[in-house]
């Protein structure tokens, strides 16, 4: 198991968000969470992509309790364990594909040789061997999103978090993504977690847990 949820309580003011949410993810497992807009869906990944703490509840991430992190060695364990694909792609313009996909290797101080090196085999990996040296706003929205889950994988992250990846794509770079998801838990083995309101997406995943009065049923 790489994640374990129990017992999740989030509130804003007096707004109940989540009322008690369970949830475990095995390795290599793609979950989908789908429901209505204001369900609490984005609320729920950021608290369980530890960007975001719960009022009451634990999180269990690769055996390690995440509240007895302090706030350094939480930013550590996110770097060294935990990936991101937002709808937002994220990439810092000012940077190539290949830097944007390096950095969050270097903020790990690996050798820069080894960081380019697997950032270049994922690139190649993801088909976008002639757009390294490109910088964002020089690939369509589909390359962009690739780079950011190339940015995800470069620590080799156990778990992956995904927030309506397709949700900026049409509908040739969605079905990209979808096979993309797939084809990267069958050869690297990390765990997915979509909030998603993309159907074929969502039936894509090993399980699909709909989210509904702060609760997964």
């Amino acid at each position: 198991m790489v994640l374990k949820a129990n017992n999740i309580y989030k509130s804003y003011g007096t707004l109940e968000i989540l009322k008690g949410v369970n949830l475990e993810v095995q390795r290599g497992e793609i979950v989908s969470i789908v429901g209505k807009s204001g369900a609490g869906k984005s609320t729920l990944l950021h608290i369980l992509g530890t960007l975001d703490a719960a009022d009451k509840g634990d999180l269990d991430i690769r055996d390690t309790r995440i509240r007895s992190l302090n706030a350094r060695q939480l930013a550590a364990f996110r770097n060294r364990y935990i990936g991101f694909v937002f709808q937002f792609h994220h990439l810092l313009p000012e940077f190539t594909a290949l830097e944007n996909v390096c950095i969050p290797g270097f903020i790990q101080q690996k050798p820069t040789a080894e960081v380019k090196k697997h950032a270049e085999d994922l690139l190649r990996y993801l088909g976008l061997t002639d757009r390294m040296t490109h910088k964002p706003t020089e690939m369509s929205g589909g390359e962009q999103q690739r780079v950011a889950v190339a940015r995800a994988l470069i620590n080799q992250p156990d778990i992956i978090f995904a927030d309506e990846p397709t949700g900026n794509l049409d509908s040739m770079a969605s079905q990209d993504l979808h096979r993309l998801i797939r084809r990267l838990r069958d050869d690297y083995g990390q765990a997915f977690v979509i909030v998603t309101h993309n159907k074929e997406l969502a039936d894509l995943s090993d399980r699909c847990l709909e989210m509904k009065d702060g609760l997964l049923v």
